[in-house]
């Protein structure tokens, strides 16, 4: 997750007044599905995929202008990706899915965007994209291996099962770079019909204690990190509500929904165009940030300590149900 600085302009929401009505029978197959969520699995991909970044070769130094780089934010020296991108490749494969690759060329720096779906069995133009980047600095253990482990643990959900739309996992490269693999991935894709979309970064670190959150500029937030940042821009927002209404359905508190104005561009928003979902809007298509605020939370953003000891696994594991749920609700399945 790259590193938060500007202030900011938008809607702050803690519950969202407008709330949807859902489909009694939808919201129940989405527990439902979101209950398979095991949280030893979750666990153990956090720790294959911090294994892999800390057994990797972190990208070439000389590719970067220290003079131009803040190295305390953006430790560049060591970002790895490689070995996280092919346990990705693997783990989908071992799930049953054909694994097509999104490659762009680029002298300093290429990507490869990893991609696996479900083709949905009634209206396969309409999808839902589920993403996180695969990148990270040192062993990236809440940055991002937390958000990747439970894309991962969706698809293995989802996989072998029949959705009304189609499902599309994406693993996207060098976001620590700024959105680069991301970036790439929706200028080619610009007319996309998706319904719903939810980008994980940084969802596994908690802190109940008072103080233990920082503010963001402009988003009263509580004094304690116990609490999952869900951003929406305007468009998004009935994606935010149905999200809300599930995860009260469930039982889960600890939703914090954030609204920016508009498509969510705004001079003072960069704090919350911070990731993978920033170029989804700015190509018009609707996403859900998912986040533990990363930086304002977590001590050891960016730093070797980001390790798996760090992360609380019952918020991972709840995080990862919600956002199973909403994958079940809006992709219309698991079908009979």
């Amino acid at each position: 997750m790259r590193a938060l600085s500007a202030a900011l302009l938008f809607l702050a929401v803690s519950s969202c007044s407008s709330r949807p009505s859902v489909d009694e029978s939808a919201a129940a197959r989405a527990g439902d599905f979101a209950g398979g969520v095991e949280k030893s699995r979750l666990l153990s991909d956090v720790d294959a995929l911090v294994e892999a970044h800390l057994t990797d070769t972190p990208l070439d130094c000389a590719l970067f202008d220290p003079s131009e780089i803040d190295t305390e934010r953006r430790p560049v020296c060591h970002l790895t990706r490689d070995k996280a991108r092919q346990w990705v490749r693997e783990r989908f494969e071992s799930l049953g899915y054909t694994v097509t690759t999104h490659d762009t060329e680029d002298a300093r720096f290429p990507t490869t965007n990893l991609i696996a779906e479900l083709r949905g069995t009634e209206h396969p133009e309409e999808v839902v994209v589920i993403g996180a980047h695969y990148d990270a600095y040192y062993s990236g253990a809440d940055d991002n291996s937390s958000g990747v482990a439970a894309m991962m643990e969706m698809a293995r959900l989802a996989a072998g099962k029949r959705f009304a739309r189609t499902v599309r996992f994406v693993g996207f490269d060098l976001e620590e770079l700024g959105l680069v693999g991301s970036t790439r991935y929706v200028q080619t894709h610009p007319e996309e019909r998706i319904i719903a979309s939810i980008v994980f970064d940084c969802i596994g670190y908690k802190d109940p204690r008072p103080g233990a959150q920082q503010s963001l500029p402009g988003f009263p937030v509580p004094s304690t990190g116990d609490f999952l940042a869900a951003i929406s821009n305007e468009p998004s927002r009935p994606r935010l509500e149905e999200l809300y209404t599930l995860a009260t359905r469930m039982g889960y508190g600890f939703v914090q929904g954030v609204v920016l104005p508009n498509e969510g561009s705004g001079p003072a928003s960069g704090n919350l165009m911070r990731s993978d979902h920033a170029p989804f809007w700015l190509m018009g298509q609707s996403a859900l940030f998912l986040t533990d605020t990363a930086n304002f939370r977590n001590p050891h953003y960016h730093r070797a300590t980001d390790v798996p000891s760090t992360l609380d696994p019952d918020f991972l594991t709840d995080v990862t149900r919600l956002s199973a749920a909403g994958l079940s609700f809006w992709a219309g399945g698991p079908l009979p």
